[in-house]
């Protein structure tokens, strides 16, 4: 009896691509399709011939497939044990084409489908491709309807397609844009970098190169003076004047002298007296700092300005000069003529202070001197046309007249004892007779002159009352003299103690070495105000974009 032939079973390898799919005629390709399910079928009833794949490298005895290949042969021939009908495998690749999968055959549409999680048996799937491509016809087949599946017609030489694959395609299209991507990324960042170096490194440069080679260099000549007064206090402040520091009854003087110094007028006098214009007029200058010519006194005045910088410490009572020009001697000469000035200024203002204090005195005290001298004058007027002391005249009177009396008691007395003898003196009595008439008369005199005095004692009075008051101005007008004499003399005093006397704590020394520019910061300031100015511009034109945009 025969035996029936058993057909051999050969690997064929394929050339996987970049889907990681075995390489060969897509779906689209149409009747080159191998029908791997009648295949296996029939090689299982009778004997078959092997079959090659012309497409795809030539099989070789001995070459061993990878873990792949024999992965992917495993659950294809996992999917053949399924018992799948023809129909539900015609919709697999259906469907499989429709999901951009390259299948080599039925089973392999099944097994790309699950891979991707797609159930190709699952209604709603099926109905979806029914509705969605049940007379959708490829392209590639020119309007007729492909018959699937397809056999590949043995002996046929059919060469690689140049299609790519939809993941290949896909691959294609992402490179390519991550390539525009990059692309753009290194033309922004070009145009960044040059706007960077035309608008902040340009002009940097531009500004470092000023300061390192072309500017003229300054020297500067510091110095520092405070104002103090003569007993470290403020006139006007009583007892609490020699209780507060001199810096605080000084503050005033300080900052009127330092905003002197800072005006036009110091500066008009240091150009008259040591030539301001024509030190930055020069040759030496350089083009941008240089003053011209015939530059006015306010281009004149902004380089006073500039150059000349004045601080005044509130705390310590200590104003501060610094004073720069190209040459070291010239900067300390105009700094010596400033302090100079302010000297003179803080005289001037002290000065005036004494002489108002002092001013007052006097014009008080010369008052008080008029007033008195017209006291005594009306004093002396009414004791020359009048009786000094009225009662006291009347007083001597009386008593003149009691003496006259009394004399002539005795003289009676005497003629009388002359008259009683029995034989007088003749010559004695009528010497006691003479003397007793004199005194009598000089009696009646006197009572007369009492009766007129005391008659005239009334008119008197209002005279004597004159008097007093006269006498009353006048001792008024004495103590007000001497208090005039004493403010007069505490005002001096007091303008004494109100002089304002400019010490130099630091005297202003030439300096050796150049103080400005100073170079790498001027330049890193260039450099941060233009990268400013750059970094706000552009914002404003980000927004403004965006604004325009929306």
């Amino acid at each position: 009896m025969t035996t029936k032939p058993k057909a051999r079973k050969f690997r064929i390898r394929r050339t996987v691509s970049g889907n990681g799919h075995a390489a060969g005629p897509g779906p689209e390709t149409g009747p080159e399709t191998v029908a791997e399910d009648e295949v296996q079928q029939t090689s299982e009833t009778t004997p078959q011939p092997p079959v090659y794949d012309t497409q795809h490298a030539p099989v070789h005895e001995g070459e061993v497939s990878s873990t792949r290949e024999v992965s992917v042969s495993q659950d294809i021939d996992d999917i053949r044990k399924e018992g799948l009908t023809g129909r539900q495998l015609r919709m697999a690749r259906r469907m499989a084409q429709k999901h951009g999968l390259a299948p080599t055959s039925d089973f392999d549409a099944v097994r790309l489908l699950r891979a991707r999680g797609i159930d190709p048996f699952q209604r709603s799937n099926i109905v979806e491709l029914v509705s969605g491509g049940e007379n959708t016809l490829p392209a590639e087949t020119g309007g007729e309807r492909v018959q699937l599946p397809q056999t590949v017609p043995v002996g046929q030489i059919a060469l690689p397609s140049t299609e790519l694959s939809p993941a290949d395609r896909r691959a294609h299209e992402i490179q390519k844009i991550q390539r525009d991507i990059a692309s753009r990324r290194r033309k922004k960042m070009l145009l960044l970098m040059s706007r960077l170096a035309a608008f902040v490194m340009l002009p940097t440069l531009i500004a470092g190169y000023y300061f390192y080679a072309i500017a003229t260099p300054m020297y500067s000549t510091k110095s520092e003076f405070l104002i103090i007064t003569a007993d470290g206090g403020g006139s006007g402040q009583g007892g609490l004047g020699g209780l507060l520091p001199s810096q605080f009854a000084t503050g005033q003087d300080s900052i009127a002298v330092q905003s002197y110094l800072e005006s036009k007028d110091a500066m008009l006098r240091l150009n008259e007296d040591v030539g301001f214009k024509a030190m930055f007029s020069g040759e030496e200058i350089d083009p941008i700092q240089r003053l011209e010519p015939d530059a006015t006194n306010e281009d004149a005045y902004k380089v006073y300005e500039k150059y000349v910088n004045l601080g005044y410490d509130p705390t310590e009572g200590v104003i501060r000069l610094e004073v720069a020009t190209a040459d070291p001697e010239t900067s300390q000469e105009f700094s010596e003529k400033l302090i100079e000035y302010a000297e003179e200024r803080v005289d001037a203002l002290s000065q005036e202070k004494r002489f108002d204090a002092v001013k007052t005195a006097e014009a008080a005290l010369q008052e008080a001197k008029d007033e008195r001298r017209a006291a005594q004058r009306r004093l002396v007027e009414l004791q020359e046309g009048s009786i000094l002391d009225p009662e006291g005249e009347i007083a001597n009177i009386r008593q003149l007249i009691g003496n006259v009396e009394l004399q002539l008691q005795e003289k009676q007395l005497a003629l009388n004892t002359q008259l009683a003898n029995s034989r007088p003196n003749t010559a004695r009595v009528e010497a006691l007779r003479s003397e007793v008439e004199v005194l009598s008369q000089e009696l009646a005199k006197q009572n007369a002159r009492l009766t007129e005095a005391t008659e005239e004692n009334a008119s008197l009075a209002s005279q004597a009352a004159e008097i007093q008051m006269a006498q009353a101005d006048l001792a008024t007008s004495d103590m007000v003299l001497q208090s005039a004499l004493e403010t007069k003399r505490q005002s001096e005093i007091e303008a004494n103690k109100q002089v304002r006397y400019l010490t130099v704590a630091v005297k202003p020394v030439a300096s050796q070495d150049p103080s400005y520019p100073r170079k790498f910061e001027n330049t890193l300031l260039a450099f941060l105000i233009f990268g400013g100015i750059y970094l706000l511009l552009s914002l404003t034109a980000s927004v403004l974009k965006e604004q325009v945009s929306s």
